[in-house]
């Protein structure tokens, strides 16, 4: 008796999870995310010119500095170029990759999202570090058109200061 009334609880279970209404992607989704991962690997091969042919001219960019105003295109290639410099062996591990909504209507516009970890070596120290970062993407025409990095760009940079003895 305890087996068919768990048998038929498993069964009402998967009937109501089946029927609750999935949310759809944006259409856009799926080839915004794949950029947005291309974006991103090129940025641990240090392809700055893949990465610049991924940006659309109007690009608005939030850095990650306390009270930084966002920039645009030529200047976010120019950072990018920093971080190049400054480190090797770059790689991006993202924790997940999500779908981002128009903050008016909290519906799915095609932007992507991603929680994740940076590693690398800072080239002037030989230091090895793990960043964890928060970074959005909004599209143009196939292109990246808006976005931000989040994480604490003071501490990681401060990490790397050899201490005066």
């Amino acid at each position: 008796m305890k087996t068919i009334f768990k048998l038929s609880l498993i069964t009402l279970l998967l009937f109501i999870a089946s029927c609750a209404p999935e949310k759809e992607n944006n259409p856009k989704y799926a080839a915004n995310l794949e950029i947005a991962k291309n974006f991103m690997l090129a940025h641990g091969t240090e392809d700055i010119a893949a990465q610049s042919a991924m940006l659309h001219d109007d690009l608005l960019w939030q850095p990650p500095m306390h009270g930084a105003k966002q920039y645009g295109k030529t200047a976010h290639i120019e950072a990018l170029k920093m971080y190049q410099t400054l480190f090797d062996n770059i790689l991006y591990t993202p924790d997940n990759w999500l779908p981002g909504v128009l903050a008016e209507t909290g519906e799915l516009d095609g932007s992507v999202r991603t929680y994740g970890t940076w590693t690398g070596t800072h080239v002037a120290t030989g230091k090895s570090f793990s960043l964890h970062a928060y970074h959005t993407f909004d599209f143009v025409d196939g292109k990246i058109a808006a976005g931000g990095d989040y994480f604490d760009f003071g501490g990681f940079f401060a990490s790397f200061e050899v201490a005066e003895e």
